[in-house]
C-alpha cells in the first residue's frame, strides 16, 4: 500500500470544509476493520485511509500547517500503513473504570506479544509489537500497542483465495479467540495484501 505524502492531505481550510463527510466515510470504513477479542481487547486494523484520517485530525487539533510539521506527522504515522506483506493494527485494552484498568494493565504485562492471527491452513502469526517505542514495563503494560503481523506469500494467497481468518490472545490472564472473522472484516483486511 502506498505511503501518504503531503499531496494526499487536505489543507487545514479544505479539511474544515470536508471533515464531516470525510469522517463519516472513514467511520463506515473502520467498522469493517475492527475485531473485539473478548470483552476488553480490540484490534483496529489500519490502512491508508485510517492513517490519513489520523494525520488529518492531528494536523487539525495541533493547527499544523508548516511543511516540516506536516512531514513529522507523515513520518510518525506512515509506518502504520501495511506494505502488502503484512497487516498492521492498533491494539487497545479497554476498561471503562480507571481503577479496574490499572489493575488489569498490571496483570497483562506482555499481552502485546500474545496476540495472534491465523490464516486457515497455517500456523498462528504472532506480531512484532511496538516497533516505535517500548510500551510495557515490568509493572504494567500500556492500554495501546501497535502490532505488525507478517504474512508469508502463501498465507496472503490463501487469504485472497477465501481462507478463513481467526485472531486471539493467549495470555495467562486474558485468553480469548475469534474463530472466524466476519466476512466483511476479512474482505477488508485481504484488500491490504499484495
Amino acid at each position: 500500500m502506498q505511503k501518504l505524502t503531503r499531496d494526499d492531505l487536505y489543507s487545514l481550510e479544505k479539511y474544515a470544509e470536508t471533515r464531516g463527510e470525510f469522517r463519516a466515510q472513514v467511520m463506515a470504513h473502520k467498522k469493517n476493520r475492527q475485531v473485539a477479542i473478548g470483552p476488553h481487547a480490540t484490534l483496529y486494523f489500519e490502512d491508508r485511509l485510517t492513517i490519513q484520517y489520523q494525520i488529518q485530525e492531528m494536523l487539525r487539533v495541533e493547527r499544523i500547517f508548516e511543511a516540516a510539521g506536516i512531514q513529522e506527522e507523515l513520518d510518525a504515522y506512515n509506518p502504520l500503513i501495511p506494505d502488502g506483506a503484512n497487516l498492521k493494527a492498533t491494539f487497545m485494552i479497554e476498561y471503562a473504570d480507571p481503577e479496574e484498568r490499572q489493575e488489569a494493565l498490571a496483570k497483562l504485562v506482555g499481552i502485546e506479544d500474545k496476540v495472534w492471527l491465523r490464516i486457515e491452513g497455517f500456523d498462528k502469526v504472532f506480531p512484532i509489537a511496538d516497533e516505535d517505542l517500548e510500551r510495557t514495563t515490568e509493572e504494567k503494560t500500556s492500554s495501546v500497542h501497535f502490532l505488525r503481523f507478517e504474512l508469508s506469500p502463501e498465507m496472503a494467497a490463501a487469504a485472497k483465495s477465501g481462507a478463513a481468518m481467526a485472531v486471539g490472545i493467549e495470555h495467562p490472564n486474558y485468553s480469548h479467540t475469534v474463530d472466524a472473522l466476519p466476512g466483511a472484516v476479512r474482505d477488508s483486511l485481504v484488500a491490504d495484501l499484495a
